[in-house]
């Protein structure tokens, strides 16, 4: 069970560089975005031990910018498991790292899916809820797993209307 705690989640920690700026001044949505896939992809690696994908990725939500020479952790961890399947919580927080304050600035549920080597999907290991924040934390992830079903098959349906 240690083993397993150890392994469902991650921490990627850097300071925001100049590179990583919009016109703004601020790190630019697409930069946090491919930091939410890397992390949400070594998450799902290393609790899989396979090659990984990304089905899906919602609910984000950027609360805060983020600025240059801020210290920015993205803590990716599971919180629900199919028979293939990975929902990894993504939360972002940044601050001075000078000052020892991060602020949450955004979050997100990435989906994953394990393959093997030609593709195909492979069974993941369960994982299972324990404290009260996982309960929580699961929860929302079915609800969001829910609810972009129900959007893609009003989608579907919208589309077909106009054929």
């Amino acid at each position: 069970m240690q083993d397993q705690q150890l392994r469902r989640s991650l921490d990627f920690r850097f300071l925001a560089e100049p590179t990583d700026v919009n016109f703004g001044g601020k790190v630019h949505g697409g930069i946090v975005m491919k930091w939410m896939d890397q992390a949400g992809y070594a998450c799902a690696a290393q609790w899989s031990a396979h090659y990984c994908v990304t089905v899906s990725i919602g609910g984000i939500r950027f609360i805060r910018p983020i600025l240059v020479g801020q210290m920015v952790t993205l803590t990716a961890k599971i919180v629900h498991t199919g028979r293939t399947s990975m929902h990894i919580y993504i939360r972002i927080v940044a601050g001075d790292p000078k000052q020892n304050k991060m602020v949450e600035t955004g979050h997100c549920i990435m989906v994953f899916v394990a393959s093997d080597e030609a593709g195909y999907p492979v069974e993941v290991p369960t994982w299972q809820p324990q404290s009260t924040q996982d309960f929580a934390l699961e929860k929302y992830a079915i609800q969001a797993k829910e609810s972009a079903k129900s959007l893609d098959k009003e989608l579907l349906t919208a589309l077909s209307v106009d054929n």
